[in-house]
């Protein structure tokens, strides 16, 4: 299966930047599409941004401008930098990797990471 690990998060005052990674491992041959959703107290998790191989990335509108999502394949790590961070931002960031092709054969539609806790404060 795949295991994904995030790190960077924490505690910043708005205007501030982070940079989140997110590591995946296993016996992974490719991975279709690698993102970063987020989860903030009461709400729905929403997509954040997403990147697929060598297409391009797209992102929510709240975060346009401000966000910036990249992967390293040959690491299998995703990274998004966060500028300009707002209160709004405030939420639990999970790493997403869709359509993960393995070694075994076996194809595994979607799976996150545990998740990593960015506090904006005003």
């Amino acid at each position: 299966q795949v295991q994904l690990v995030e790190s960077g998060g924490g505690l910043v005052q708005a205007g501030g930047s982070l940079r989140l990674s997110c590591a995946a491992s296993g016996s992974i041959v490719s991975i279709n599409v690698m993102g970063w959703y987020r989860q903030a107290p009461g709400k729905q998790r929403e997509m954040v941004a997403t990147i697929p191989t060598g297409g391009s990335a797209n992102y929510a509108d709240s975060v346009k401008g401000r966000f910036t999502i990249s992967r390293d394949n040959a690491k299998k790590t995703v990274y998004l930098q966060m500028n300009n961070l707002k209160p709004e931002d405030t939420a639990v960031y999970y790493c997403n990797a869709r359509n993960a092709l393995m070694y075994d054969g076996r194809f595994y539609g979607h799976s996150w990471g545990q998740g990593t806790q960015v506090t904006v404060s005003s």
